[in-house]
């Protein structure tokens, strides 16, 4: 089932340029979708580092466990993700067929196993059938090619409406890296340690223990600051690689995530981030406004997260926000629930530049004319002040609307 491209889709799209080491092909497999792609391929020179981090659910998928079980090898040599079927509890059934698509994908890369990474997207429960695709692998990795990002990220999309896609260049002692980054999910969106399913790569020489601590730090404020429904994925994956082709050029091999020579590439890799978390969440299922929730005052950044948290996933916040309505009461009411620090009369809330409440009750010079005008933008900023300590955290979410139970009422179907 298709659906409308979100209205808050980007007005533009970004073309992202090669990177050199890796080439990437796809395919349609029919695992579910009819007349689209399904299967994306990326292939990687010997030497490519790899980072990840996945989803701390206690059923997770099986690629999940196989990449787990992989990434201490620091080493990818191919991905291969499947959209359409997560194989995601499916047992021994689920286990079988990560093997049998890990020694394809193996044969059609020249490599070991242990350098192939898998994911897999879509309904949680049904038998994934590696019989399907797994004999592509060797015609895929034949013509693979550079430039191929869009298609890439087409290839990952369940009821994502449109494609995630972002691309960023920093400097790392002088010599120009790129990295770019590609991002799916639409629904089932509240990451923890990890995203939906996302995967970047740069031609920068990193070794893979630097890249893993680089990547623990940025998704922190980024993927795992979105949310849709508050429901957090069996087969979150963000997977990162560092081809190091860069060196050719110059670039020296960095071995610390400390090392001061990657300040503007840890800058421009936790922007990247970002830029794909909030694509995400402004495809939420449904979505018709984006929500940026800022808690400030709060006792540590951790209590302004989950106050934040509790803000944007509030279905009365976000149903409220569909309405138009600058019901700043749900508000007070999501800040309450959270189970964190809060002080009822040093509380101030602000709708866009609009202060709402403070000092524990509606502001004197409340204008409904002025927050309602707030509550018709496509950005719906909602600010809430603590006054208790320097804690601070953003949270990027997104309204509940009609359509997404009309989505999620029929997901199998």
């Amino acid at each position: 089932m298709s659906h409308p491209v979100s209205p808050l889709a980007p007005a533009a799209f970004a073309t992202l340029p090669a990177i050199a080491g890796l080439r990437i092909a796809t395919a349609e497999a029919g695992i579910k979708y009819k007349n689209r792609t399904d299967l994306l391929v990326m292939l990687f020179d010997a030497g490519t580092a790899v980072a990840g981090v996945f989803t701390r659910s206690k059923c997770p998928s099986a690629p999940v466990d196989f990449c787990r079980s992989n990434l201490p090898g620091g080493r990818a040599r191919v991905l291969v993700v499947n959209s359409g079927n997560a194989n995601a509890f499916t047992g021994r059934r689920g286990r079988e067929a990560t093997a049998a698509t890990a020694e394809a994908a193996a044969k059609a890369a020249g490599c070991a196993a242990s350098e192939v990474f898998l994911a897999s997207t879509g309904v949680i429960g049904e038998p994934l059938d590696a019989g399907r695709f797994a004999h592509l692998l060797e015609g895929l990795a034949g013509s693979a090619g550079e430039d191929r990002w869009r298609a890439a990220a087409e290839a990952i999309m369940t009821t994502d409406t449109y494609p995630k896609v972002a691309t960023k260049t920093a400097r790392i002692d002088g010599v120009d890296v790129t990295i770019n980054g590609i991002a799916k999910g639409a629904g089932m969106i509240a990451p923890d340690m990890a995203t939906m399913l996302s995967f970047v790569a740069t031609d920068a020489p990193i070794e893979a223990p630097a890249l893993q601590a680089l990547l623990r730090q940025a998704v922190e404020p980024s993927f795992n600051s979105v949310t849709v429904d508050s429901d957090t994925s069996t087969s979150d994956t963000l997977l990162m690689f560092a081809t190091g082709a860069a060196a050719a050029r110059g670039c020296p091999p960095v071995a610390e995530a400390g090392d001061a020579r990657l300040a503007a590439f840890r800058t421009a890799l936790g922007e990247l981030l970002l830029d794909l978390a909030r694509q995400v969440a402004r495809d939420g299922e449904g979505a018709r406004k984006e929500i940026v929730v800022t808690v400030e005052g709060a006792a540590s950044d951790a209590a302004a997260k989950k106050i934040a948290l509790s803000i944007a996933n509030s279905p009365l916040v976000k149903t409220a926000v569909a309405g138009e309505d600058a019901n700043w009461g749900r508000v007070v009411m999501a800040v309450g629930k959270a189970g964190e620090e809060a002080d009822r009369d040093r509380l101030a809330i602000h709708f866009g530049e609009v202060r709402v409440a403070v000092d524990g009750e509606r502001d004197p010079d409340y204008s409904e004319a002025a927050a309602s005008a707030v509550m018709r933008r496509a950005e719906i900023p909602i600010r809430v002040e603590l006054g208790l300590g320097a804690g601070r955290w953003t949270v990027y979410g997104c309204d509940l609307t009609k359509e997404y139970v009309a989505i999620n009422g029929d997901y199998r179907s």
